[in-house]
């Protein structure tokens, strides 16, 4: 089991940035993948970036060139850094990592962005 706490998130004018970070309960050395995915109101979970344990990355269309992931694998955590918002990008975001083949997923922390 891997506990993932998120912390971030909240009520942003567009144009705005806003920051996330995410907690693991485990090394996250040990984490092959780790990121984020988001889920607006009457549509599916949606990838936002993934980063590897080598560092590669990986961004859903239409946060490329805004968004920015990163991972600090001495403080165990995956920071997810917003930029340029848009009203589109209002949705419950969620961290998630991938340990030992198997999924786990943060509680989601809300991100509102204002027209």
């Amino acid at each position: 089991q891997v506990q993932l706490v998120e912390s971030g998130g909240g009520l942003v004018q567009a144009g705005g940035s806003l920051g996330l970070s995410c907690a693991a309960s485990e090394k996250t050395s040990s984490l092959p993948l780790m990121g984020w995915y988001r889920q607006a109101p009457g549509k599916q979970r949606e990838l936002v970036a993934v980063v590897s344990s080598v560092g590669s990355t990986n961004y859903g269309d239409s946060v490329k060139g805004r968004f920015t992931i990163s991972r600090d694998n001495a403080k165990n955590t995956v920071a997810l850094q917003m930029n340029s918002l848009k009203p589109e990008d209002t949705a419950v975001y969620s961290c998630y990592v991938l340990y030992y083949g198997n999924s786990y997923w943060g509680q989601g922390t809300q991100v509102t962005v204002s027209s």
